[in-house]
């Protein structure tokens, strides 16, 4: 079986790509949910979130602070990492295990914002990159978040790798540009990932 990464910046187009994937029966692993989900469930994370960012990290319900966590790591460069430090090896335990769940696939799909900046890459076969112009991602970003300013995605998409570099490093590309038809460009990749298994 394939593990393929599908990643690109913010307003990228990421989500509807992988939506595309899954009605052609692909399972998709989004690492942005299941991280929430882990850091919500997984005993040994909430021990290392608590002890790392204190006992603010967790409501006295049990429920993750995200509010919280975001706003002592967000605009803390060493925070982050140290966030992303404790955070992203839990991940990659749960997306082991689901790998194993689903080794009836051909291939199956990691999605993650971060797969170059966590690392992640490494566990993968090969790499997607989702590309659009930046103002394009800027512009569908604020359309999807409205409770975001432009400044707020300008600081999102300065923590992310630029595209150039995830272009660089990727196998292949979808182009979501608003010019280039989506679901002939994931049909024709869905065809190739196929024939190499």
């Amino acid at each position: 079986m394939l593990k393929i990464g599908i990643t690109g910046g913010i307003g990228a187009g990421k989500s509807i790509v992988c939506r595309l994937f899954a009605l052609l029966g692909v399972p998709v692993y989004d690492a942005d949910t299941r991280a929430k989900w882990v850091m919500h469930h997984d005993k040994a994370l909430k021990q290392e979130l608590t002890e790392a960012f204190g006992p603010e990290a967790y409501t006295e319900a049990g429920e993750l602070n995200r509010i919280y966590l975001a706003s002592v790591a967000f605009h803390d460069p060493q925070k982050l990492e140290l966030l992303n430090s404790l955070v992203h090896p839990h991940v990659g335990n749960d997306f082991t295990k689901w790998v194993e769940a689903n080794q009836q696939a051909p291939y199956v799909l990691k999605e993650a914002a971060l797969l170059f900046e966590s690392g992640s890459w490494e566990q993968l076969d090969e790499i997607i990159v989702v590309a659009a112009p930046l103002d394009i991602r800027i512009k569908r970003t604020l359309q999807r978040d409205p409770h975001r300013t432009r400044h707020d995605v300008e600081a999102i998409i300065a923590k992310q790798l630029e595209e150039e570099e995830k272009i660089a490093r990727a196998q292949h590309i979808i182009y979501n540009d608003d010019q280039q038809l989506l679901i002939p460009q994931v049909l024709q990749l869905h065809k190739l990932l196929l024939s190499k298994i």
